[in-house]
């Protein structure tokens, strides 16, 4: 966004960019009980599945969750690069944990297992959330329960969050993935926001950069939640091109035949 944008409306930054601290990111009542959900899947070494549908704040959850968990008694590593194969998989989580590892495909998963192992007995608890898990190659989503298995299974070395669309969970349900599906005690959804929800979201984006509630009419507000139905990847998008246009017609504010405007202009509309 513009400087000139940003002054029109008095604005101190851009106000749906993605760059926010953890601290700081915004969750409707409904997140917060998931938040809190996850928060105690995790101090109970448990492992989650969590899915919802494009755009409806899966990644900021665990952003948050981050943040809610202490780095003195947990240890976090973050999987994003989930189209690998097995092998290359495991060698990814052994750099991200700076740990030494073998060719082999059972050499990386012995440096991954023992190194899981080890922080058990220092009162560290390691856990995995793997973003974008419906991506996950065959191979490896049919060899990850084996992490989870240790001393016979009777044991909890660490937790796997399983975060990806709804198909992840159909994915899971398939006979050679029950094993898994079977350890992932708390099996969570998040849907799109209420209308509520939109407006609350919108409000305080734009009141953290010194804008005022009144930057976006009820109406706009209420179309742009109905156009995105509640995706919070698509209300920032939405929003930003509609500040630009409402600064271009030298408007203090976005109203609804603004916001109409874009959404007309949108592929498919």
């Amino acid at each position: 966004m513009s400087a000139d944008v940003l002054t029109h409306f008095g604005l101190s930054a851009e106000p749906f960019s993605k760059e926010v601290d953890d601290a700081d990111l915004w969750l409707p009542p409904s997140k917060q009980l998931v938040l809190d959900e996850l928060t105690d899947a995790i101090h109970g070494r448990k492992s989650v599945l969590l899915t919802g549908e494009p755009g409806v704040g899966k990644t900021c959850l665990l952003r948050a969750l981050r943040h809610a968990i202490s780095s003195e008694n947990f240890r976090l590593t973050y999987c994003h690069n989930v189209t690998l194969g097995r092998r290359d998989f495991y060698r990814q989580l052994c750099l991200a944990l700076a740990i030494p590892h073998g060719n082999t495909a059972g050499d990386v998963f012995y440096a991954v297992s023992t190194h899981v192992a080890e922080p058990a007995k220092k009162r560290f608890f390691p856990f995995f959330p793997v973003d974008k898990a419906h991506l996950l190659h065959k191979a490896t989503l049919d060899h990850l329960h084996i992490l989870l298995n240790y001393a016979w299974d009777s044991r909890a070395l660490l937790s796997v969050v399983l975060i990806g669309l709804p198909d992840l969970e159909d994915r899971l349900r398939l006979r050679r993935n029950r094993s898994l599906y079977s350890r992932l005690h708390h099996r969570l959804t998040i849907g799109g926001l209420t209308p509520e929800d939109t407006a609350d979201y919108v409000h305080v984006r734009i009141g953290r950069v010194g804008g005022s509630k009144e930057l976006f009419s009820n109406d706009a507000l209420a179309m742009l939640h109905e156009a995105t139905a509640g995706s919070l990847r698509d209300i920032d998008r939405i929003a930003t091109s509609a500040l630009r246009a409402a600064a271009r017609r030298k408007r203090k504010s976005v109203e609804r035949e603004v916001l109409g405007r874009i959404l007309q202009a949108e592929p498919g509309a």
